[in-house]
């Protein structure tokens, strides 16, 4: 391992206030030999533990979550300023998650039978491959761990994490949970780490696979060294999610779910609903209900029941969104409501909607991780398809229409995107699929796949010849 030349602390932030909340020590390079040592260990044992025994530790980590609800949600307002009520919705998610792959994992990681061509037997197995390497964003400070760390420790594996710094109290205290769950130690490791020492993981013989939840740019990255070690990796690096609303639309349905889209997680999530393509038909009638519903949104206290909207999760953040809104404006995009830092304490960014959006600009082109909505307008259903997969990203995307049976062939034939919500918008669901194509990444995570992203799947053969 690299040594540690850089200051050795450093502090979390309440972005609500501005003020600091907990100051934390970097791990040494010997301590993290040590961790990885040590989940090798615990792997080694974890293997041989029957899914039924793994499961029953799953379920109760998903049973102690609750115990911890509103500690954990509380601290993860703290540290990344989403709205109280989201908090505890994420607890929820993660506790089910817990429990559908306790449920569902004997299923899935079973072993299949096939008959050769010679008439012998066929087995499929799924096996373990060891430690893996998870490097998660700040965004949604439980689920993002919860979403790896479950399957993979359902299947088997063992697991590292490094988070994001400023929801390390989230991470340490999720770390509390499992143990109290009576998850065997070694198998869950929480790595407060530098960027240096990350890379010196990935490239450790002992580690067997990375998964990153982050931006392009870091994904690029963090997939050239993993693929430099031939290690497998999962990959979900955010989008700019289209939400279509065509000719035949629910007007009123499609604003009141495009609202929440946007402004979710105080608009800090990588399926948010962030262009809004809406056809000529529909587009005067549903700006002017959007424009309305965003411009009376409470921007305020995240701890609040009457809150709409929190702040932003760090002050760069703020910094870059409002960048990348003037940057739109100075390429032609026409600001309809919000685009104004508001004074006082705490990172707030107010909902913003931009229309005249083309390409060029941020507001087309990028991912706006925060409260602000590009507005575009198509000349009909088939041109807002097309202006919806006109962009370098496909994670999700929506579709608004009265006529399912024609959204459903569109999302099926059309949508270049991992998952799209026809007249609704939503986040994670554990029984279905989770990822993205394009510069949105690859692999897949939820719905039993993320179980058989970092196994070994083995043929074992009884020939008859």
């Amino acid at each position: 391992m690299s040594t540690t030349t850089k200051q050795n602390t450093f502090k979390t932030t309440n972005p609500t206030t501005g003020k600091t909340l907990s100051s934390y020590e970097y791990m040494t390079d010997s301590k993290v030999e040590d961790s990885i040592q040590e989940s090798q260990k615990a792997f080694l044992k974890w293997k041989t533990t029957s899914i039924e025994e793994r499961g029953k530790i799953i379920t109760a980590i998903g049973k102690e979550l609750q115990n911890y609800k509103s500690e954990l949600a509380a601290l993860m307002t703290d540290e990344m300023g989403k709205l109280l009520s989201q908090s505890h919705q994420e607890v929820d998610i993660c506790s089910a998650i817990c429990d559908y792959s306790a449920k569902n994992a004997p299923e899935i990681l079973k072993s299949e039978e096939r008959e050769l061509l010679n008439g012998g037997k066929g087995i499929v197995a799924y096996a373990p491959l060891g430690i893996i390497y998870g490097i998660q964003p700040w965004n949604y400070p439980s689920y993002q761990v919860i979403r790896y760390t479950i399957t993979n420790l359902m299947a088997g594996n063992s697991i590292l994490l490094k988070h994001a710094s400023n929801v390390t109290g989230t991470a340490k205290l999720l770390k509390s949970i499992f143990d109290t769950a009576g998850l065997p130690s070694g198998l869950f490791t929480v790595l407060v780490i530098e960027h240096d020492q990350s890379d010196a993981i990935i490239s450790h013989k002992l580690v067997r696979g990375v998964t990153l939840t982050g931006s392009p740019v870091a994904g690029e990255k963090i997939g050239e060294k993993a693929g430099a070690q031939l290690k497998k990796t999962v990959l979900e690096l955010g989008s700019n999610d289209a939400y279509l609303i065509l000719d035949d639309a629910d007007v009123a349905l499609a604003v009141e779910k495009s609202v929440q889209g946007r402004i979710y997680n105080n608009g800090e999530t990588c399926i948010a609903a962030k262009r809004f393509i809406a056809t000529e038909a529909v587009y005067e009638e549903f700006k002017e209900q959007f424009v309305a519903a965003m411009s009376a949104l409470k921007l305020g206290d995240p701890t609040l029941e009457e809150t709409q909207l929190g702040p932003m999760a760090r002050k760069d953040l703020r910094e870059k969104i409002h960048d990348q809104v003037q940057e739109s404006i100075d390429k032609g995009a026409k600001i309809l409501c919000g685009g104004k830092i508001p004074e006082g304490e705490g990172y707030f960014y107010p909902a913003t909607v931009l229309e005249d959006v083309t390409q060029g600009q941020p507001a087309y082109d990028d991912e706006l991780f925060g409260p602000v909505a590009s507005l575009i307008k198509a000349k009909d259903n088939e041109d807002a398809m097309r202006i919806a997969n006109d962009s370098r990203f496909g994670l999700g995307g929506g579709i608004f229409s009265k006529d399912e049976k024609k959204a459903i062939e569109l999302a099926e034939k059309h949508f270049d995107t991992g998952m799209i919500f026809i007249n609704s918008f939503g986040t994670a669901e554990p029984t279905m699929p989770f990822g993205g194509v394009k510069d949105s990444g690859f692999g897949r995570e939820h719905g039993g796949f993320g179980m058989k992203e970092f196994v070994n799947v083995k043929s074992i053969m009884i020939r008859k010849d």
